[in-house]
Parts: structure tokens; C-alpha cells; sequence
């Protein structure tokens, strides 16, 4: 019903596209109109209006105009009324002075209503049409097999036309489909058995499975990694558990050696995902068991492929998974040869694209990695060259950066954090608590920006037990009460907030014990 759309707009969305484009603006129309939202979620209020059941009518340009005596009155009249716009992003559509204006009149005629580019062909800077360039990037679904892939890319633009989390329909579109994908396959082994030939039936039929299954795969990789980011506390351990055994099930029965090679780097992705929340959650066997099992996938890939970018990244990930075992168990010269063959890989990654931002900040990782090994090690040199090269890379990286800067600010605070412990642990104080005042500025800039993120705060929290455990060692006793006394009025706050914050109620217990032992020892003469 009308009244269910904001602004009781005709057009769900309008899709604009090049002519040269036309046969996949055709097939995105036919399968957004097609695609029914869940049951449970249809009718809910979301910033786009009521859910629909279908997304009917979404307006396509070109043909639909085809008897219309002013192309520009009617275009202008089916954007005025059309809740979002679909760009299809092709190097054709870059060039196209249509695709353009039809950009430029939306945001003129609807400033607060979405515009999302569907990207099919060549990279966002030669496929987004020039409006998209300017200014702020809009949501992108990445079509490309190489990216998110037709599957999770149209789940995309179905959350960013309705308002409804990306998460729920991915949840529910991987249920059905991995339900089905097994029978689909089976079926179309069958056929082929049952005929006793290849026919082209047969062959149409297993090369349809086999695309039902990579997608289905998508899904579940999607769920296992981007999606983990966007999931916090009680909802990422309710969904990720369920979801890790529901995608192990799915290739318990499958020969690794028979899957493809896109299939096998899923697969290693995904044990390489169900690794970390082992690692994450302190089940170190587990995780050493799944990182290795990811490893020898990654491997035998990598040999097969050598120059590919790719498998280069996912032998480093598994290289910097197991090397954290070794780190999280104390084996130090082990944790020290495997972050190093990270570092070499990631090395190679940026040889190979020295403009990729995400490679460069690899490496800078990675040396994070061998600077918080050498500190916790006693390797006062090898602290103050590795934690030095991680700071200067990641700085770096900020310096290019023209979005994610939130994720961003928390690598700069993390890495000033370990360089002031390095300095620390060489006996230098002075340098220490600078990078404790770069760690604090940035912090502060971020809680201005950010005031009710509660990670933000607890980072400051623990900020202040730094300065203090610095004050003191500097021979700075009441400076380092003052520090500490600030931390704890700020951690009794968020958890007279927040009740269950575990890491607040850590810090606070932390702080407490710090305060008790600097009452009771007098602070040090200062070191030199």
C-alpha cells in the first residue's frame, strides 16, 4: 500500500543505468521485484518506511519511457517519486551523461533518501559515474565474483531500499539456501548418473548447482567474517556460535581436494574464523587446531598461485593466526618467526599494489605484532625498531585515508600505546608518557566525536592506569594518584551505566589495586 512508503513515493526505488548495461539492469529489476522480505520482518517501521512484503514496483529507466514525449519531464517525474536510486556502476555507466544527471537531479529533488551503487564491472573509481565520486561514497554492493558476488550483493540493496539490517536478511537467506543447496546438488548428480552422459542438461544443471553453492558459500563466509564485526556481545556469541557449527556441518562431508579452489579458500577463510573466536575466547587447542587446518589450504593454494594477492593475504592471516598462538602461550622466539613470515607476506602484498591502503596497513600489523613480542619479551631494541615502524606505518596509512578514520584512530592509539611502553621498558620516561599524551589526544577527539561509545571510554580508562603506572615510576606519587583517581571515577560511571561491562569492572578492580599499592609504597626516586 502506498501509505506503507515514505512520502507515499509511486516507486519503491528507480534503477539507472547505461544502455550498454541494459541486459543486467533488466535482471537486477526482474530479481528485486521478485525477492520477498522475511515474514517476520514485513510491516516492521524502519527510517525507509513500513517493510513490504515485495519491493514491486521499482521503476527502470529507458524502456518505460519508451512512449513518453519529453524523456526529461518523465525522468525527472518517476526520481521525484521514488524512494531510492540504484546506480549500476560500470565503466559504461562512468561515461554515460544520463546516468550522471539522473544522480544529480535525485540529490537535488531528495537530499535524505538513499543512493546505492550496484558495482558490476572495473574498480569504483572507473566504474562510479562522477556525482558518486563527490562527496560522500554511497553504500556500495559489489556484484563482482571477486567481491561480495550476485547473492549477497542484491541482499544489500534490498537492506539499504527497506532499512532492514544487512545481518537479518543475510541470516535468514543462508538458512534456506544451505538448506537447498545440498539437494540441488544431488539432484543435478543424479540427472548426470541417471543419463548415463553429459549432456547439455546435465551439464546446465551441475554448473547451476555448482553457482547455488558458491553463493551459498558467500553467505556463510559473509557471516563468519564481515559479519562478526558488526555484531557485539550477547548478539555476536548467540549468532557466531550457530552459525560456525551450521558451516562446519556444511563441508564435514566434502573432500577438500575434490572442492574448487575458490570453494577451498572459503573453506580456509572460515576456519580461519572459527580460529580466532577460539583464540578469542581462550580455547587455544581449538583454535591451533583450526588455524592449521586453515594453514595447509592456504598453502597448497599459494604454491598453485603464487601471484595471487589473495592467497598471499589468506597465508598471511593463517601465518598471523598461529603465530598468536605461540604469542598467547608465552613461546616467544616461535611467535617472533611467525609474525615475521606474516610481515614478508605482507610485504609482498604491498610490492605487489603499493597504492592498496589495506595492505599497507598489514604491514603495519604486523610489525605491531613483533613490537608487542619484543616488549613482552625484554627485547628493549628490538621493542623500540618494531614498535618505531608500526606507529610510522600506520600514521602513514591515516595520512591516506579518506574514510574509516574511526577504525583508524583506534590502530593510532593502540600503537602509541605500545611505543610508550617501549620507551618504558628502555628507560625512557619522558618519551613513554609523549606517546601517552598522543594516545590521550586522540582519544579525547574521539569521545568529543563519539561520546556515547563505551569502548571509547574504557580506552581512556585504561589510558589513565598507564599514566599513573608512569607518574609512579617517575618518582611522581601524587601525580599518579590524580591519574588513577580520574580513571576510577570514570569507570564507576560506565558501569553505574552499564552493569554487565565486563572490561569496565576489570579496569576499575585494576585502578583499585594500583591506588592500594602506591598509598602504601611511597613512589620511587625517578629512573635515568
Amino acid at each position: 500500500m502506498d501509505g506503507d512508503r515514505v512520502g507515499a513515493a509511486r516507486y519503491r526505488a528507480f534503477i539507472s543505468y547505461s544502455h550498454r548495461d541494459a541486459v543486467f539492469g533488466r535482471q537486477l529489476h526482474g530479481r528485486l521485484e521478485r525477492y520477498a522480505l522475511p515474514g517476520r520482518l514485513v510491516g516492521r517501521e524502519t527510517p525507509r518506511g513500513n517493510v513490504p512484503r515485495r519491493l514491486a514496483p521499482i521503476f527502470r529507466d529507458r524502456e518505460e519511457l519508451a512512449a513518453a514525449s519529453n524523456l526529461t519531464v518523465e525522468v525527472r517525474a518517476a526520481l521525484a517519486d521514488s524512494n531510492a536510486l540504484i546506480v549500476v556502476c560500470t565503466p559504461n555507466a562512468a561515461a554515460s551523461p544520463w546516468v550522471a544527471r539522473e544522480v544529480e537531479l535525485f540529490r537535488e529533488l531528495h537530499p535524505d533518501r538513499p543512493i546505492l551503487a550496484a558495482l558490476v564491472a572495473g574498480e569504483p573509481h572507473e566504474a562510479f559515474p562522477a556525482p558518486l565520486r563527490d562527496g560522500v561514497e554511497p553504500l556500495a554492493a559489489d556484484f563482482r565474483s571477486t567481491a561480495d558476488g550476485p547473492r549477497l550483493a542484491l541482499l544489500k540493496l534490498v537492506a539499504g531500499v527497506t532499512g532492514v539490517g544487512l545481518d537479518e536478511l543475510v541470516q535468514r537467506d543462508a538458512q534456506r539456501r544451505l538448506r537447498s543447496v545440498t539437494a540441488v546438488t544431488g539432484a543435478s548428480l543424479a540427472a548426470v548418473l541417471g543419463m548415463g552422459l553429459l549432456t547439455a542438461f546435465a551439464l546446465n544443471a551441475r554448473d547451476e548447482a555448482e553457482r547455488q553453492r558458491g553463493e551459498a558459500e558467500s553467505l556463510v563466509e559473509f557471516m563468519m567474517t564481515d559479519l562478526r564485526g558488526k555484531l557485539t556481545g550477547s548478539e555476536r556469541l548467540a549468532v557466531q556460535g550457530a552459525v560456525s557449527q551450521r558451516a562446519l556441518d556444511y563441508y564435514a562431508g566434502q573432500d577438500p581436494a575434490r572442492l574448487s579452489p575458490a570453494s577451498r579458500a572459503r573453506l580456509g577463510r572460515l576456519l580461519h574464523a572459527v580460529g580466532e573466536d577460539g583464540e578469542q575466547g581462550g580455547d587455544l587447542s581449538t583454535a591451533a587446531t583450526r588455524f592449521h587446518d586453515a594453514y595447509a589450504l592456504s598453502t597448497r593454494l599459494l604454491a598453485a598461485e603464487p601471484d595471487n594477492p589473495q592467497r598471499i593475504l589468506d597465508q598471511a592471516q593463517n601465518e598471523y593466526g598461529l603465530a598468536t598462538i605461540d604469542y598467547r602461550r608465552k613461546r616467544w622466539p616461535e611467535a617472533k618467526a611467525g609474525y615475521e613470515r606474516y610481515r614478508d607476506l605482507a610485504g609482498r602484498l604491498t610490492r605487489f599494489r603499493p597504492d592498496n591502503i589495506e595492505y599497507r596497513r598489514e604491514l603495519g600489523y604486523a610489525e605491531g605484532n613483533l613490537c608487542a613480542v619484543a616488549v613482552e619479551s625484554g627485547d628493549k631494541a628490538g621493542g623500540l625498531a618494531h614498535c618505531a615502524e608500526a606507529l610510522k606505518v600506520m600514521q602513514e596509512v591515516d595520512a591516506r585515508m579518506v574514510d574509516a578514520r574511526r577504525s583508524q584512530a583506534a590502530n593510532l592509539v593502540t600503537r602509541h600505546g605500545w611505543m610508550a611502553d617501549a620507551y618504558n621498558e628502555a628507560g625512557d620516561l619522558e618519551r613513554a608518557a609523549a606517546e601517552r599524551r598522543a594516545q590521550e589526544k586522540i582519544l579525547d577527539a574521539e569521545m568529543a566525536a563519539h561520546p556515547d561509545d563505551r569502548g571509547l571510554q574504557a580506552d581512556w580508562i585504561g589510558l589513565k592506569h598507564a599514566q599513573g603506572g608512569l607518574a609512579y615510576v617517575s618518582g611522581d606519587g601524587a601525580g599518579a594518584l590524580s591519574y588513577l583517581a580520574a580513571g576510577r571515577a570514570r569507570a564507576v560511571e560506565l558501569i553505574a551505566f552499564d552493569p554487565d561491562n565486563a572490561r569496565a569492572r576489570r579496569l576499575l578492580a585494576r585502578i583499585d589495586e594500583s591506588i592500594a599499592y602506591v598509598k602504601k609504597n611511597p613512589a620511587p626516586r625517578r629512573r635515568r
